[in-house]
């Protein structure tokens, strides 16, 4: 039987025992008592059974249920099918949480639930191995007191979850992890650490590789520059044939010179802790050496550098790697601008935080060279590269250099009109 019908059914009988307390009130002269009684009778009846039901509800184990009599067994019989849903969609949750349960502890990243407050809310068995977890101990504690490691809590409450951090795992320094944090919902985060040990060393011996080569290649280097130089200043008769071969390896040695010494400021700054050498920069001193630098590798070209700066506008950082920086996008504007072109140098304090662009009227860039240009010996055009003396290392120096400086750089450029190189540090770099 429906609801429905279970209430006309009951109105029915409601009316039923209505008149029969109307006939037997009218028959023996006491209409109003009789209805009056009957009424509360029947009320009594219903609130009683709501009572029962409530305490059901309440405990269903411990209580019984309402007499399954009119309305009532309808009413029950709802009540169990809702639970029986109820309980179908509970296991069916139950299954769903279960396995994803068994297929994050699978992964072999370490994961963490971290609830608005910074409290541990769930981690896999990856989590409690990499950074020392117990289930026990720790359900519920902040993050800030189980992992200590300075890095990882500036990270962490910096909020800026765009790059990935490296850190030591807290169990074991040997063990280096990659960090990744991914807020979601109402202040919740979800925190993953990958173990990178295996690249960690790889790109170490490939940094120290790379450092000892440059290294050992210098000096050497050094002898076959300054006997070549001996020999082009020579006024030996037997030499004069050999001018021109002369004067091409005294070219590519310099250029070759240029390119280890890039390689080893490279490697400096892989190597360099982010904070090391850091204090208050006066950029607009700087900019001014870079400028007449500019000039001079311009020469007979006649480029008209300009410089806009805002004067009083100081940064935190490394004034070493800022100058090499800074100087390597100028110098870049002025190798591949043609003669008589334009370039424009900014510095000054955008919406976003402090800005630095050097703006051209060179060649330009077609947009598919643009994503690739930080790498490593990238070159547009390797024989227009090759006769600027660039070393195809400039701009990745500028990227590791704005790393290491929490900014990032922004490539502007239509190929035939120039390009707008800028580089965006965050507020907080703002030195005071």
């Amino acid at each position: 039987m429906s609801l429905e019908q279970a209430w006309r059914s009951e109105l029915v009988t409601a009316g039923f025992f209505a008149l029969l307390l109307i006939a037997l009130g009218l028959g023996t002269g006491y209409l109003i008592p009789f209805l009056w009684g009957g009424l509360t009778l029947y009320l009594g009846w219903h609130l009683y059974q709501l009572y029962r039901f409530t305490r059901w509800l309440a405990k269903p184990k411990r209580h019984p249920r309402p007499y399954l009599f009119g309305i009532w067994r309808p009413l029950m019989q709802r009540v169990d099918e809702l639970s029986g849903r109820g309980q179908k969609r509970k296991r069916k949750l139950s299954r769903m949480l279960s396995g994803f349960l068994e297929s994050t502890g699978a992964l072999p990243d370490a994961t963490l639930v971290l609830n608005d407050e910074g409290r541990l809310d769930w981690w896999n068995s990856v989590a409690a191995e990499f950074l020392g977890l117990d289930r026990k101990r720790d359900k519920g504690a902040l993050i800030d007191d189980l992992i200590s490691d300075p890095v990882f809590l500036n990270y962490l409450h910096a909020g800026h979850y765009g790059r990935p951090l490296q850190m030591p795992a807290p169990v074991n320094a040997n063990i280096s992890l990659e960090v990744r944090v991914v807020p979601y919902g109402k202040g919740k985060r979800l925190l993953q650490a990958r173990d990178i040990t295996r690249l960690h060393q790889l790109e170490i011996v490939r940094r120290d590789f790379v450092a000892n080569v440059s290294h050992e290649i210098r000096t050497p280097l050094t002898v076959v520059h300054g006997y070549v130089e001996t020999m082009l200043e020579s006024s030996e008769a037997f030499l004069g044939p050999w001018k021109r071969i002369l004067s091409q390896m005294q070219i590519q040695t310099l250029r070759m010179q240029r390119i280890v010494d890039d390689l080893l400021l490279l490697s400096r700054l892989e190597t360099r802790r982010s904070n090391e050498g850091q204090g208050v920069v006066g950029v607009y001193p700087l900019l001014r050496v870079i400028v007449e630098g500019a000039r001079q590798l311009s020469g007979d070209s006649g480029h008209q550098v300009s410089l806009d700066a805002d004067e009083r506008l100081r940064l935190v950082g490394n004034s070493h790697e800022l100058e090499s920086a800074f100087a390597n996008l100028v110098y870049n504007a002025v190798r591949y601008t043609p003669p008589g072109g334009e370039i424009r140098i900014r510095w000054w304090l955008s919406g976003s935080g402090p800005c630095f662009s050097v703006t051209d009227s060179g060649i330009g860039i077609a947009p598919e060279h643009i994503p690739r240009l930080t790498e490593r010996f990238y070159r547009v055009d390797v024989g227009r590269s090759r006769e600027s003396g660039g070393t195809g290392l400039g701009l990745a120096i500028v990227k590791h250099v704005l790393t290491r400086h929490d900014g990032k750089l922004v490539v502007e450029s239509e190929p035939g009109k120039g390009s707008i190189f800028t580089c965006r540090f965050p507020h907080d770099r703002v030195a005071s």
